[in-house]
């Protein structure tokens, strides 16, 4: 097909230039790269019904998809954009620039030997084969709008797993997606929910069945290659009965001048006795506007656990949360962020607690350096018709530099006298005393900083798989001289 005609428009805004990160360790710069690929697939700049009919048309997809995303576009288009937000960041998308789908083809490849040689060389210098050799027990890579690579281990199949992406489950297990998908995120959640719903690709389905523990993680990979692109993958995860699963998804983009869009929906489903541990890891490059839905449902018994580290990207908005569905449902968030010159990480946590003996854990760090800001907001919503609810809050900033900045927002409603909350917060600064001290002792200045930035955040750092804690503990080590006080 060919591509749409290009719509004119203004150039996006171009980002200021960042003074020069600080942060080095898991290498910053790693996913810093682009090669030139020839796409089959383009639908062009800006948005509209032609847009979606030429995705749609691409896909080859039920009616029933097509009008479920023509409606979504109708929402985004009638919704404002959020204003208690960081709106004067959010003013910067020029949503008729962006490119909404690119594809060099369809069908992700089930060897690495068959992902063209343009693709494979991304995904091989980001170490992907490598890691799915010796840890994992399937991968999906996915590159701008489709998967390139998708596989998994033949004995997990054996049991029953499915893990494809979101096109092929849409088109070979409809009978399971349909059932749940955009049930646990309606469309109407919010304007960036209602912009994925309508130009959604990519992204993973994973059903666990009844009482299949899957002993090692599954991981996606999305990788941004395009210059103003707009990556939508929709990920839904569905575990059984009684059934275990962990999903790790890892998240990199190339520096450009103009802005990049990512968008994401991911929506959980745990039924009874099921346990879902969804990992992720961003290192976005630091013109990507990161604005993510993730929200899970949790039945009798069952459990979700967030585990989310933040890092990169212009602005980042990503409040996992969890709905207690079910009696002594759990749902626990952990998370890390760290904002940079530049940066604001808008992160939190949402728990509303709907069924009795419901437990929530939510633990928050951040940390800012330069002029980075962290902002942390949370909800916890337990009605009061329930009894024997239980809920932690933590959110604890570092701040690194006196231009600093931390806000938090926390939201804790609770009705009745039969459920227990409790709330804790605060600010710390590493100051000049702290280093001199470590610096007697035969530190550097950067090697001192990197002790108290990750001793900050070790307690949570060890939730991580140990092939992401020794990342995210790379990733924090600090060149920080002459740059406290």
């Amino acid at each position: 097909m060919k591509p749409l005609s290009d719509t004119d428009t203004l150039p996006a805004p171009e980002l200021e230039e960042p003074a020069v990160n600080p942060v080095v360790g898991i290498d910053q710069s790693a996913g810093n790269f682009t090669y030139d690929i020839k796409y089959d697939f383009d639908a062009g700049t800006g948005l509209s019904e032609k847009t979606i009919d030429y995705i749609s048309a691409v896909k080859k997809e039920a009616p029933w998809i097509r009008d479920f995303r023509h409606e979504a576009l109708k929402k985004f288009l009638a919704m404002p954009m959020p204003t208690h937000w960081a709106t004067k960041d959010l003013e910067n998308i020029n949503f008729d620039k962006i490119r909404y789908y690119l594809a060099q083809g369809q069908k992700p490849k089930r060897t690495w030997d068959e992902v063209p040689d343009d693709i494979k060389k991304t995904f091989e210098r980001l170490g992907i084969p490598e890691q799915e050799r010796k840890y994992l027990a399937g991968v999906e890579a996915q590159f701008d709008s489709e998967a390139a690579y998708s596989n998994i281990k033949e004995a997990v199949a054996k049991q029953g797993v499915i893990f494809v992406n979101s096109t092929e489950g849409l088109r070979e297990h409809p009978e399971i997606f349909r059932k749940f998908f955009g049930k646990v995120i309606p469309t109407s959640d919010n304007k960036f929910a209602a912009l994925n719903s309508a130009v959604f690709s990519g992204g993973s389905f994973i059903y666990v069945p009844k009482g299949v523990k899957v002993s090692h993680p599954l991981q996606a990979y999305f990788r941004i290659n395009a210059e103003n692109f707009g990556q939508f993958e929709r990920t839904l995860i569905i575990a059984d009965e009684g059934s275990e699963v962990v999903y790790m998804e890892g998240c990199t983009a190339p520096k450009f001048s103009t802005a990049t869009l990512h968008s994401a929906v991911v929506e959980l489903v745990a039924l009874k006795g099921a346990k879902i541990q969804y990992i992720t890891v961003q290192n976005w490059a630091n013109n990507v506007f990161n604005l993510v839905t993730k929200r899970g449902l949790a039945h009798e018994e069952a459990e979700i656990k967030w585990i989310d580290c933040n890092i990169g990207s212009r602005l980042t908005m990503k409040y996992p949360g969890v709905v207690l569905k079910g009696r002594k449902a759990r749902g626990e968030v952990i998370s890390i962020a760290l904002a940079n010159d530049g940066q604001h990480q808008d992160t939190g946590a949402k728990m509303i607690h709907a069924a009795d003996e419901t437990t929530s854990n939510v633990v928050s760090k951040s940390i800012s350096v330069g002029q980075g800001r962290a902002t942390y907001r949370g909800q916890v919503h337990i009605p009061k018709r329930l009894k024997g609810c239980k809920n932690n809050t933590e959110c604890d900033a570092l701040l690194i530099n006196t231009n600093s900045r931390t806000d938090t927002y926390p939201a804790i409603t609770v009705r009745g006298d039969r459920n227990a909350t409790q709330h804790e917060a605060s600010v710390s600064k590493v100051n000049e005393e702290m280093i001199f001290y470590m610096q007697q002792r035969g530190l550097t200045e950067g090697q001192a900083m990197s002790l108290a930035v990750n001793g900050f955040i070790n307690d949570l750092a060890r939730q991580f798989p140990m092939e992401y804690s020794v990342e995210l503990k790379r990733l924090i080590d600090l060149e920080m001289e002459g740059s406290v006080g």
